[in-house]
């Protein structure tokens, strides 16, 4: 037993960025219910990066409230598109992946979107189980059904078109591989972020070609960063990973600006209409501290992906560190084959503290490195491992370290 057709659309404009076309998603709905069948609701899944955050979490959110309504969610796996790299928002294609990268990474996608989505009315399947039987004949005719024109229109082609930048004829194959993946399941509705666009409007059209019923499109906003500016990626180091401990997470949150509160409330805290409402009502009429709305933005985020004593426990630690300048509870320990005593720089960058010698320089010479709660100031400074001492680099990260006997 479905919803009805206002409840259900209520849920599903909810947070969306655009609904393509609303009322043929409307018909599809009607006729779901008088049928008692559900629809199929697609999502492709980026092979490339299997870390996901809590910007991914959006659009799986949305996936969601689909599932909870009733319908059917297939996540596909580009397994066979990742060997192609997607250009999206770039100015260059992603580097491609072999076929047993891309699965690896199709299997960590499923097992973290499980902190979003039920096991129940989910289907996971790899395109390379219809695409790689494409032969190059199939090929030929699934590119005779789009133009150059149309493909110029996705704005990083025009972008890159306009500046020289080179674009390959297998980049043009993209989202013509991607609408096979809807022609495949005869997906009756597809879900991605604003910046997926271009390439879900394109399986509507491939669809039509191929004699199946056109997927409705639902593109939901990019969240920004913990920088505030950015897209959430990790590449820049400004996410907050859905497999982040609740510590990290809790610290992330703390850490945004204070003009993103609402949308990490809303996108990241998924707090209901009213709520949200009445925080930003209090935000801007400073009857709630920017402070205590982070503080009550992380706790909820950290508790959706690892519940509420998880959250509390956070808080507390959060407290202790950052209001007490205590430290956590529970530090990692790591000893190492250096003789003691040791240059700062190669223990840090050994330790994986930092990633390279010229980013412990910096990071010392800003002052963010600290050994037992004294400032390191002298990149040349010998620091004795031969007991344990605590290493503090930045605000979150906490290290013993100490000298093998060598």
């Amino acid at each position: 037993m479905f919803p009805s057709l206002n409840e259900q659309m209520d849920i599903i404009r909810l947070n969306a960025s655009e609904i393509i076309p609303e009322e043929e998603l409307a018909k599809k709905i009607e006729r779901s219910i008088t049928t008692n069948k559900p629809l199929t609701i697609k999502l492709g899944c980026d092979p490339s990066r299997p870390d996901l955050h809590i910007g991914h979490a959006v659009v799986l959110r949305k996936m969601r409230d689909f599932q909870q309504l009733g319908h059917n969610l297939t996540l596909i796996v580009g397994d066979f598109t990742g060997m192609i790299g997607d250009p999206t928002g770039k100015s260059k294609t992603r580097p491609p992946l072999t076929i047993e990268e891309t699965q690896k990474n199709g299997q960590s996608y499923f097992e973290q979107a499980l902190k979003v989505l039920s096991e129940e009315r989910l289907t996971m399947v790899f395109n390379s189980e219809w695409l790689s039987k494409m032969t190059f004949q199939d090929v030929i005719g699934l590119s005779a059904k789009f133009t150059v024109a149309q493909m110029l229109e996705r704005d990083d082609f025009t972008k890159r078109y306009k500046s020289g930048e080179p674009i390959s004829i297998h980049e043009f194959l993209y989202p013509l591989a991607q609408a096979m993946d809807s022609v495949a399941i005869k997906s009756d509705v597809e879900l991605g972020g604003t910046d997926q666009k271009f390439n879900l409007l394109v399986g509507r059209e491939i669809q039509r070609a191929y004699g199946v019923e056109p997927q409705c499109i639902l593109t939901m906003p990019i969240l920004e960063g913990t920088d505030g500016v950015e897209k959430m990626s990790k590449s820049l180091d400004n996410y907050i990973g859905l497999s982040d401990s609740p510590r990290e997470m809790f610290g992330r949150v703390m850490s945004i600006p204070d003009t993103m509160i609402v949308r990490y409330m809303k996108y990241g805290a998924w707090y209901s209409e009213q709520i949200l409402a009445e925080k930003e009502n209090g935000l801007r009429n400073g009857s709630v501290h920017p402070r205590n709305a982070k503080v009550e933005t992380a706790m909820k985020i950290v508790e959706i992906y690892h519940g509420s004593e998880a959250a509390q426990s956070a808080f507390e630690e959060f407290e202790r560190i950052f209001v007490k300048k205590d430290i956590p509870d529970e530090i990692e320990q790591m000893s190492m084959d250096l003789a003691s005593p040791a240059h700062v720089i190669d223990i840090i960058t050994m330790a994986g503290i930092v990633t390279s010698k010229s980013e412990a320089k910096r990071l010392i010479q800003q002052g963010g490195l600290s050994v037992d709660n004294e400032r390191i100031s002298d990149i040349n400074e010998m620091i004795d491992i031969s007991t344990r001492r605590l290493f503090k680099a930045g605000k979150r990260k906490f290290l013993y370290i100490t000298a093998n006997n060598i």
